[in-house]
């Protein structure tokens, strides 16, 4: 039975960014669903799939999973042969604890500086929660790449749910030209480039459908 994945648009859904990232990165088949955002229609559509009315949403058979980090460990244990999470144990565990804390924290980073995938790359002054939840960033980058990262360029070497979960912040460092130490700066090129999110991205560059709240230059709308 095939799966489904119900995401938001893809210039602005970070959320929705994750799990479809991850699925594309380790080629699980799915069917996508895109409901646009910030519409009348939007819960409503979204709560055909699940009741949760926010996306993403997982749908597998009878199983539906919404949160990403919830799906990303529905597609771990779905998929064990993917190696979705890092195989060693003490990496894995790493893993989980900074994906986690990414779920649930970085939170004046998010507000401040919403994903945008077509806004041109340009500056813009932080108040200094925001820079707060970047230097916590940087570090929680540095330690992964320093204790588990050889072998690759991503977090734990090659590509996991972590890098998934942290896809979209580090765009936000790109977009809004938010300076950061060199592992972190190679992190952001190593997301950038990978395919899976080159097709996200050229997809994004496409829409046309707004989210005022996203666009911190409103009610200029700047696109590249």
């Amino acid at each position: 039975m095939s799966l489904k994945l119900v995401i938001g648009n893809k210039n602005y859904s970070s959320w929705s960014l994750r799990p479809w990232l991850a699925m594309t990165a380790f080629h699980i088949p799915f069917e996508e669903i895109m409901v646009p955002l910030d519409t009348p229609e939007f819960k409503a559509r979204v709560r055909e799939h699940s009741p949760a009315g926010r996306v993403p949403v997982l749908i597998d058979g009878e199983a539906v999973v919404w949160e990403s980090i919830a799906i990303l460990e529905h597609l771990a244990e779905r998929f064990p042969d993917k190696a979705i999470w890092p195989s060693a144990a003490a990496a894995r565990a790493h893993a989980r604890s900074v994906a986690t804390e990414m779920h649930g924290g970085f939170g004046a980073l998010r507000r401040e500086a919403p994903m945008n995938l077509w806004r041109p790359v340009e500056p813009r002054a932080f108040p200094e929660d925001t820079l707060k939840d970047v230097r916590a960033l940087q570090r929680r980058w540095n330690e992964a790449r320093e204790r588990f990262g050889a072998g690759g360029d991503f977090l734990y070497g090659a590509f996991s749910a972590a890098d998934a979960m942290y896809a979209p912040v580090a765009t936000r460092l790109r977009t809004y030209a938010i300076e950061v130490d060199a592992v972190c700066s190679a992190y952001v090129e190593a997301v950038h480039a990978h395919p899976a999110f080159i097709a996200w991205k050229e997809a994004a560059l496409q829409e046309t459908h707004i989210v005022e709240a996203d666009e911190v230059d409103w009610p200029q709308v700047k696109r590249v």
